[in-house]
């Protein structure tokens, strides 16, 4: 609402050149406009084809693909994209917070921007190009994603990860990541006696007949207490690693072999808080029968993207 007085009786007074309301206050004579929050912000396009559009992206279609079955534009997709990102990204910031977690599992997926890291490097592009790290971290049995972090695969994108981990969550839980050293130095700094903190560290068989594209095979793991009093039995990435698939299957962009990667990193980051939103929120999961959200008991019901948009927008 915008409104420069506080008395409550108002009259309408006309409109504004844009076509809204315009009222004037009774006792001080002062005129205003009052608005909703706009999910599309100041887009022309309508609520149905903005879902329609999301949907398909958020279902692994290209923005292309998109382009041709929708016909909007893939400028105004883009648009679409970082308007409704940004007001995703903050409703993820503001309204997970005081979740109860148990058992939290923390794991990195690559991806990149316009190019690959040595392509980048060499071409001497500036440093929004080249590979892409996001680091997730998932509650185990809710499935919730309580925070994700875009960034290097470095202390930094850890560190921020950790501390918003810290802040969504309450009381003590268990806390499972693979063996990056950003994790073994930071985690009891960051969560200090919250936290029982173990890792596990795979085995890879050598090979010289291994490529890029058959990875070793894996011959066994490594559980190992860091921190706390970890149950060694539950020390696991196992659901945070399939959760990267689905990462992988929802979002083109992260389809590798492919021309559908993020050409920039802005769009980017916009469309994984779209993606993460959607998936507490709206995608009942299949293991659980609801959403993580109500799950979590962020949410008492499935929303629909139209609902997301919405609450997003007015948070």
């Amino acid at each position: 609402m915008i409104s420069f007085c506080k008395h409550d009786e108002r009259k309408k007074h006309g409109k504004d050149r844009s076509g809204n309301q315009r009222f004037c206050c009774r006792d001080c004579g002062t005129t205003f406009v009052e608005t909703a929050p706009k999910p599309l912000g100041n887009m022309r396009i309508s609520m149905r084809d903005a879902t329609i559009v999301l949907g398909m992206l958020l279902e692994g279609m290209s923005i292309r693909a998109t382009e041709r079955l929708t016909g909007l534009h893939r400028d105004t997709i883009c648009d679409l994209i970082l308007t409704v990102g940004d007001n995703c990204q903050h409703f993820l910031d503001t309204q997970i917070r005081g979740v109860e977690a148990k058992d939290v599992q923390v794991d990195e997926i690559w991806s990149f921007v316009g190019c690959k890291e040595r392509t980048a490097a060499h071409k001497g592009y500036d440093h929004d190009s080249g590979d892409s790290w996001t680091v997730v971290a998932i509650e185990r049995n809710t499935k919730l994603v309580i925070a994700h972090q875009v960034g290097e695969r470095d202390t930094t994108t850890v560190c921020t990860l950790l501390q918003k981990l810290a802040d969504f969550t309450v009381g003590r839980f268990q806390l499972s990541t693979d063996g990056l050293a950003a994790y073994k130095l930071n985690v009891p700094f960051m969560l200090r006696d919250r936290v029982d903190f173990g890792v596990i560290i795979k085995q890879y068989q050598s090979s010289q007949k291994t490529t890029r594209y058959s990875p070793a095979k894996i011959i066994g793991t490594k559980k190992k207490t860091r921190f706390g009093s970890p149950d060694e039995s539950r020390i696991s990435t196992s659901h945070v690693e399939r959760f990267n698939l689905t990462i992988r299957m929802n979002n083109r962009r992260f389809t590798r072999l492919t021309n559908a990667h993020s050409k920039s990193l802005k769009h980017h980051k916009a469309m994984q808080a779209i993606f993460f939103a959607w998936y507490n929120f709206c995608r009942k999961h299949e293991t659980i029968k609801q959403t993580p959200a109500m799950a979590g008991g962020l949410a008492g019901k499935v929303w629909t993207i139209r609902e997301l948009l919405e609450k997003a927008a007015n948070c």
